[in-house]
């Protein structure tokens, strides 16, 4: 149940936001943000695949 306090915290920023935001304007930064959580994403991946490796690579 922890991870609903996130779920209501982001319904109560998505309803704030429409209500000041014009419909284009939600349309950008739904994009955008899109776009950054694809980008989170891909650098959580890449931390997790290639740090351990090059960690390994120091060891004697």
């Amino acid at each position: 149940m922890s991870n609903c306090t996130n779920l209501f915290y982001l319904s109560t920023i998505s309803c704030q936001l429409s209500e000041c935001l014009s419909t284009d304007e939600l349309t950008l930064l739904a994009a955008d943000l899109v776009v950054l959580s694809d980008m989170l994403a891909n650098l959580a991946a890449r931390k997790s695949i290639c740090e351990p490796a090059a960690s390994a690579e120091d060891v004697p």
